[in-house]
């Protein structure tokens, strides 16, 4: 078959593709006004999870399921402006690996605002500014971020749902050697993942931290023989050169950031549910408080602690578990753990999100 054939077989596919992509929309519009008759929110985690793991089972090729899933995630963004233009804050500027994570969740047709601070992202949600937020939690290779724990002590906003990110870092700056680099720009975090490749490629830079990664690049942008480390995006952005690629020390770097609103999640069958609680003042506590999960064979994926800044040598524990909070076991398990609690309050319970 000649190019030009096969070219008007593709024209005859995409007809057909705006055809069924149009009386989806029509469909998305319909479901949208019954959401808000019934005041349910617009964007459904559950829902979302449900139509990727239905269209995983159905693809057989030649698409990968990955790329499968980006063509879905704008249609569903499209979609979700159809129902309702949404507002989501995340941790700014842009261009930072947060706001990547932000639309990998929500995709390109969503309103998005840049916050200077994590505590800014939870007060734009809970002030109704913004109907979401995008929070990172945790880093492989350097743990979990205390000031987003921190600030689920106080906040009502529950988790609705999760995004692993894989983070490449890179080297960028004005010249494309790293001879004339005497000083790079990041953020904590990102120095701590590449710590060894900076110490073995610039032992003689001076290392300046930043509040964000697209900070370090809108500094270096104005600055000779000074390089940044930040993400490709930021390179675009700020115009910048490349100057060595995924710096990271540990290759399997994945971040995992939160989603947060008023309001958690359906159950889908593969959910996670945090909580966080404290435990009483005496020997054995902690592992009293463990034992219902145990006992009932609920899985924990993660437990951390935190100073409670009320007392001292007082802590909060902050457990992540397999399972919905609706389900009867976990329930049974909550029930069970609240009696060696002084304190509980569960942060919300969502679908588990994938690290590839």
């Amino acid at each position: 078959m000649s190019l030009k054939n096969l070219r008007h077989k593709i024209d005859i596919a995409d007809k057909e593709i705006l055809k069924l992509l149009t009386k989806r929309a029509k469909l998305i519009l319909s479901v949208g006004k019954i959401k808000t008759n019934r005041k349910l929110p617009i964007y459904a985690p559950d829902r979302e999870s449900e139509i990727y793991a239905k269209l995983v089972r159905l693809n057989k090729g030649p698409l990968t399921d990955k790329g499968l899933k980006a063509i879905y995630r704008e249609i569903m963004s499209s979609a979700l402006s159809l129902e309702q233009p949404l507002a989501v804050s995340y941790l700014g500027p842009e261009v930072t690996f947060t706001h990547l994570a932000a639309m990998d969740k929500f995709g390109s047709s969503v309103n998005y605002r840049p916050c200077k601070s994590i505590t800014d992202v939870f007060s734009e949600v809970e002030k109704g500014r913004s109907d979401y937020g995008v929070v990172p939690i945790e880093n492989s290779a350097e743990g979990a971020v205390s000031h987003t724990l921190d600030m689920f002590i106080d906040s009502n906003l529950k988790i609705c749902s999760e995004v692993y990110l894989s983070i490449f870092h890179n080297l960028l700056g004005h010249s494309g050697s790293l001879s004339t680099v005497k000083e790079v720009y990041s953020n904590p975090q990102v120095f701590g993942q590449c710590r060894l490749w900076l110490r073995n490629n610039l032992p003689n830079a001076s290392l300046h931290e930043t509040s964000s990664t697209a900070q370090a690049a809108m500094i270096v942008s104005k600055k000779k023989n000074a390089a940044c480390i930040a993400s490709l995006l930021a390179k675009d952005k700020y115009k910048l050169k490349l100057l060595a690629a995924s710096i990271e020390d540990f290759s399997r770097n994945i971040t995992r950031f939160l989603v947060i609103a008023k309001d958690m999640a359906l159950a889908t069958g593969k959910d996670k549910t945090s909580i966080m609680f404290s435990v009483k003042d005496k020997v054995g506590a902690l592992h009293e408080a463990l034992v219902p999960f145990k006992k009932n064979g609920i899985n924990l994926t993660k437990i951390e602690s935190r100073p409670s800044k009320l007392r001292a040598w007082e802590y909060y524990f902050f457990v992540d578990l397999e399972g919905h909070v609706n389900n009867s076991k976990i329930k049974k398990t909550l029930k069970e753990l609240k009696k060696s609690c002084s304190y509980l309050k569960i942060l919300g319970s969502y679908p588990a999100g994938s690290e590839n």
